[in-house]
């Protein structure tokens, strides 16, 4: 299950990110997109979990979390749209 990460601290790792999730099962894998002028990380990422059941814990106790000074949004990630029809 993949879930979206959002208003995160731009100081975060995706090994910090990893490791907050990994508290709940098993992680596949974490992104957290970048802006390709600047390098900086965008405040969101996603996080790719095994086990929904673990995933959807995840989501309902991280959700409006306070974590590195910020309040997490925590979600499903929906399917990205595609551009240009």
């Amino acid at each position: 299950m993949s879930i979206y990460v959002g208003n995160l601290s731009y100081e975060v790792t995706e090994e910090a990110l990893e490791k907050i999730f990994a508290e709940y099962g098993a992680v596949q894998r974490v992104n957290i997109p970048t802006d390709r002028e600047t390098g900086k990380i965008k405040g969101f990422g996603f996080v790719k979990m095994v086990n929904e059941a673990e995933a959807a814990q995840a989501i309902e106790d991280l959700n409006g979390a306070e974590w590195m000074g910020r309040t997490l949004k925590v979600s499903t990630a929906k399917p990205r749209a595609r551009k240009g029809g």
